[in-house]
């Protein structure tokens, strides 16, 4: 048998849990997992992503439902989700991406009470043996080091200009 250690999970199972929205939170008190805050809309990362790269696109407004947003909202969320795109393709150069929702906890939201879009980017190869059979995944890159390669693109994103 062989042994897959990762140690920083323990983090995860045994630290203490903050209190609150975790969106909430990232917009003011986490700059080491927020890229952007923009007038509506928020990008963090992930901190136990499915792979490097993984990004969460947020309202700011505390929401939970689609139809609790208004159509100004609607719109830069997903223009903020598409610009999210547009830097992960020229920083990371992935080969696609899975880009979606979980609405309800039965969905599978870790966080069902803040509305968030998940991109993932994908690589050909990315999907092996230990996703498969053993439920482990290998991200090979820190995710301070993922941020401090994408944080400097975001900071150059201005939503004024968008069409």
């Amino acid at each position: 048998m062989k042994t897959l250690w990762a140690p920083w999970r323990m983090e995860y199972i045994l630290g203490q849990k903050e209190d609150g929205c975790v969106f909430c939170m990232a917009k003011d008190h986490r700059p080491e997992y927020t890229l952007f805050v923009g007038q509506a809309t928020m990008v963090v990362m992930n901190k136990y992503p499915y792979i490097n790269g993984h990004l969460l696109v947020a309202p700011i407004r505390h929401i939970a439902r689609l139809d609790e947003l208004n159509l100004e909202e609607m719109g830069l969320l997903l223009k903020t989700v598409e610009q999210s795109i547009a830097i992960l393709k020229k920083v990371m150069n992935p080969n696609g991406f899975n880009v979606g929702l979980n609405l309800g906890k039965v969905a599978g939201a870790g966080v069902e009470e803040h509305l968030h879009f998940h991109i993932v980017p994908r690589w050909f190869g990315d999907v092996n043996a230990l996703a498969v059979f053993a439920d482990v995944r290998v991200i090979p890159e820190h995710i301070l080091a993922t941020h401090a390669n994408l944080k400097p693109h975001f900071e150059g994103m201005d939503p004024s200009t968008w069409k």
